[in-house]
């Protein structure tokens, strides 16, 4: 029996803000037979491990298994380099962009009172989309995921884009369905803006937007003074929205996710999770639910499938609304929202979890 070639094993890295990944994957003779193995975790730390095959397989059918597996991690920003660039020096080199966004920290319901109160901070609409980049060169309009891959994008956003008045920009913003709602503006001609306080960004993305001419486009509502921001957080939890958003309107963007604070907050009214499908319940249009406690993987309950979308498979991550989640316990009126394929496994962890406090009395 022939051995292993050296290259039937990689080692993938994944570096965002503060998250610094290592994915490896491996055919490894076993018996007779082949198997495909892997371990995930961050760099430095003991690695979690699993396989692909229940019991050995054929070289060939082990190295199917093995390319679709690797081919699944660099799709999702994974690259051979340890410098964890997505896509750097592969063969999809060509979707990776190099743009991140800044992304949000969560506060509690504690802090609100102080953000509202200080002139430094502004707030906006926190939406219920996905976030999107999007880059104008001439006509060619491209999108951008959180992770600064290529996506497309619907073509009534496209349009929109390219009628602004504008040859070169670069927006920040959230895609809801075809439209598009910008809350920053990074570039402008040859002007990069993101050394530039946010309160001028803000002021040349109300400038571009002016020159749109379609609804599928348009900036973010602000609420700059306290009264306003009241009114604003009032407002939105009266409409039953996601949440609200505080930005320090004197800070430049940084992309990446601060260790803690920041100048871009978010605090939502309902909490979500990205939780890892178990398996379906049945023949119930259900799944059971599963988060990351270190090396473990611990159930969260089960949500329900709306009739008009498909289940997801097992391993799929998805996105799901709660009131809150009981320590230990469940989820409490969970809400599915969807599958998300802008995230990684290891993102699915328990400490994402706003547990009900001990002398709440919702029931």
């Amino acid at each position: 029996m022939s051995t292993i070639a050296e290259s039937e094993q990689i080692t993938l890295y994944y570096r965002e803000g503060n998250s610094d990944k290592v994915y490896h994957a491996a055919i490894e003779q076993s018996g007779p037979g082949f198997v495909v193995n892997f371990a995930y975790g961050r760099r430095g730390s003991t690695l979690q491990t699993g396989t692909k095959t229940v019991k050995p397989v054929n070289f060939d059918q082990a190295k199917k298994l093995y390319d679709a597996l690797v081919r699944e991690k660099t799709a999702k920003g994974y690259t051979p380099g340890e410098s964890g660039t997505p896509y750097q020096h592969t063969e999809k080199a060509d979707r990776s962009t190099g743009i991140l966004p800044q992304l949000l920290n969560s506060i509690d319901e504690s802090e609100i009172d102080g953000l509202l109160a200080d002139n430094n901070f502004w707030a906006q609409e926190k939406f219920d989309g996905k976030r999107v980049l999007i880059r104008k060169e001439e006509d060619q309009i491209t999108g951008i995921n959180r992770k600064g891959l290529v996506i497309d994008l619907p073509e009534p956003i496209v349009k929109a884009v390219q009628g602004l008045d504008a040859r070169h920009c670069l927006l920040d913003g959230e895609a809801i369905g075809d439209k598009f709602i910008a809350f920053d503006l990074l570039r402008e001609a040859t002007i990069d803006l993101t050394t530039r306080p946010y309160h001028i960004r803000h002021a040349h993305l109300v400038d571009l937007m002016e020159t749109a001419s379609s609804d599928s486009i348009r900036y973010a509502d602000t609420a700059k003074t306290k009264s306003d921001k009241q009114a604003l957080l009032a407002k939105l939890r009266q409409q039953k929205k996601e949440g609200i958003v505080f930005k320090n309107n004197d800070a430049i963007y940084t992309p990446g996710r601060p260790a803690s604070g920041g100048a871009q907050l978010k605090f939502k009214f309902c909490a979500e999770a990205s939780c890892i499908v178990a398996g379906t319940n049945g023949s119930k249009r259900s799944v059971k639910l599963e988060l990351l406690d270190g090396s473990r993987r611990v159930g969260v309950g089960n949500v329900t499938i709306p009739a008009n979308q498909t289940i997801p498979a097992k391993g799929t991550i998805v996105e799901v609304r709660y009131l809150y989640a009981y320590p230990g316990g469940s989820l409490y009126q969970p809400v599915y929202l969807g599958q998300r394929d802008d995230l990684d496994i290891s993102a699915c962890t328990v400490r994402q979890l706003k547990l009900k406090a001990a002398d709440s009395d919702e029931t």
